[in-house]
């Protein structure tokens, strides 16, 4: 697929696609270009439906069904590698990160009631950009380790490549795993993991103490364990930290590698990120959930479709916001839009008139100039009671 004008807001877009995929190990250039034209159609339908990207690919082809027939003979080849052709791309945007930790999040999600995706994702200024994404066919989203380790080993093989070694990986409690802790402390990276209730914490001498759930929390009260060990294994030493945010019953409970405080929750809490990144592929921006693809090469490959989408979109609004305009597309006195949404509307408002977009790739380490407000459950205390290996944070109820 390839056309020799530029004129129309789609062809335009697939040159500006193009250029940045041209960069990956492509066995065949016109794969790259059967992509840049899926990317195109993504974008400019929101819909992940191959139907839909229809109107927006140009090629030679008469009849739609031969197009549409062409997209899905690209799902469906086994020699396109969706980490061989992302990873490249990923890794350019990443190459001037510096030396500012690395922030990410693993977490799955349930396609179809079929299909699991595994993913780790970058968590970037309130934005979870995809780093490497994995189907199987499995239906619940709840995956075993020997799973998830080769999905993390293509994550540490990327990360290698940049020499980033400032790395904080954030779970929920399916992952609470003592081998998948092993595997981060060997590869050097500190973990926040949510704990599940049932397991054992002992002290540093192997003396057994209690189950998570044994410990009752007042409202706004917080415990940190500091230097103990998990399971009948007597895992660690590790560091606990619980919460008990509210007058609700509901407890937050994280392990780290490093020593824990109030402020464990507020790192804990960026793992929200990835949940939205779910939201926004599956019903939110692109509609995940309205294609008909049913095999799960064929989603992973189509997962590497919106990720490319993604990445570029973030890119574009983190450049619209550092140049001071993202007031020309968000309505807002302070950034109150995602830098996806805002990447989405700034290619908008540039194709309406003639503007260049794409023009760089970059996901830049660093504090975010305009954040997005937004409000997580917190845990404030006011005073520090020390006591031997456990440290309690009260605030007054």
């Amino acid at each position: 697929m390839k056309t020799e004008s530029t004129r129309g807001d789609a062809p335009r877009m697939y040159q500006a696609v193009l250029a940045h995929l041209e960069h990956s190990l492509w066995n065949d250039t016109r794969n790259a270009r059967t992509l840049a034209w899926m990317v195109t159609g993504l974008v400019l339908s929101q819909r992940a439906s191959l139907s839909a990207w229809l109107p927006h690919i140009h090629s030679h082809a008469t009849f739609a069904q031969s197009t549409e027939r062409r997209v899905r003979r690209w799902l469906e080849n086994p020699a396109i590698d969706p980490v061989s052709m992302y990873g490249p791309l990923v890794t350019r945007a990443l190459r001037d990160w510096g030396g500012h930790t690395l922030v990410l999040a693993l977490d799955t999600s349930v396609l179809f009631e079929k299909f699991c995706l595994i993913r780790v994702s970058v968590l970037f200024r309130g934005r979870a950009v995809p780093l490497v994404s994995h189907v199987l066919e499995h239906s619940s989203a709840q995956v075993s380790t020997a799973h998830l380790l080769p999905v993390l080993a293509e994550v540490k093989g990327l990360l290698d490549f940049l020499g980033i070694c400032q790395v904080r990986l954030l779970a929920d409690r399916g992952f609470c795993d003592t081998e998948l802790m092993g595997w981060l402390q060997i590869c050097g990276w500190h973990y926040r993991i949510r704990i599940k209730s049932s397991l054992i914490l002992a002290a540093p001498d192997g003396q057994r103490l209690c189950k998570v759930s044994e410990i009752r929390l007042a409202p706004r009260e917080t415990r940190c364990f500091q230097n103990i060990t998990l399971t009948g294994r007597h895992f660690g030493p590790v560091h606990v930290a619980l919460a008990r945010p509210s007058d609700g019953p509901e407890q937050w409970q994280v392990v780290s590698d490093e020593p824990t405080s109030v402020e464990t929750f507020a790192e804990y809490g960026e793992r929200f990120q990835i949940e939205e990144g779910f939201l926004d592929e599956k019903s939110g921006l692109f509609g995940l959930e309205d294609s008909k693809i049913r095999d799960a090469n064929s989603l992973e490959r189509l997962i590497l479709v919106l990720s490319v989408a993604t990445l570029l979109l973030v890119s574009e609004g983190i450049q619209m916001v550092q140049r001071g305009d993202q007031r020309v597309v968000d309505p807002h006195w302070q950034r109150a839009l995602s830098y996806l949404k805002i990447g989405l509307r700034a290619v908008q408002y540039a194709l309406s008139r003639g503007q260049t977009i794409f023009s760089n790739l970059t996901l830049q380490g660093g504090p975010d100039p305009e954040p997005l407000r937004r409000t997580r459950p917190q845990v404030h205390p006011t005073a520090t009671l020390e006591v031997g290996w456990q440290i309690i944070f009260r605030s007054p109820s």
